[in-house]
């Protein structure tokens, strides 16, 4: 299954009911990342990545290795090495509830990726994003 596949069947589901532990594996197993908004605060990502980032009002997550980077908001030294793995990351912009916006949780990427819909109460909460493992690494 391709991303696309994938970002298909996700489309329309209601929240809270993104996807469940069988197709997390699934996701995993055909070297995917699903990425979606739960609450006002968090990014979820399943599948070849299981984990969370806190993006309050928005934010930029982010990736580098396959894996999110830590926040280091604290930190502005040039010694420490994190803004040079920052220059090397593939990043996922949050945007939340921006206004004229599609849906209340959107996001940005330069990363190739497919998008799904899911749904509170009829209107579309979130644009989640589905896209290759590969493509990060």
């Amino acid at each position: 299954m391709n991303a696309k596949e994938f970002a298909e069947m996700l489309d329309g589901r209601e929240i809270g009911d993104e996807l469940d532990r069988a197709e997390e594996k699934l996701a995993k197993e055909n070297g995917l990342v699903v990425v979606f908004g739960s609450s006002d605060d968090l990014i979820e990502f399943r599948g070849c990545i299981d984990d969370e980032g806190g993006c309050y009002n928005g934010g930029t997550i982010p990736i580098l290795n396959g894996k999110l980077l830590p926040n280091h908001d604290d930190c502005d030294c040039e010694f420490c090495g994190y803004n040079d793995l920052l220059a090397k990351a593939k990043t996922i912009t949050a945007i939340w509830d921006e206004p004229g916006a599609a849906a209340t949780w959107t996001y940005e990427t330069e990363i190739p990726h497919e998008t799904f819909d899911i749904m509170e109460d009829g209107e579309v909460y979130c644009r989640g994003i589905v896209f290759e493992f590969s493509s990060i690494q």
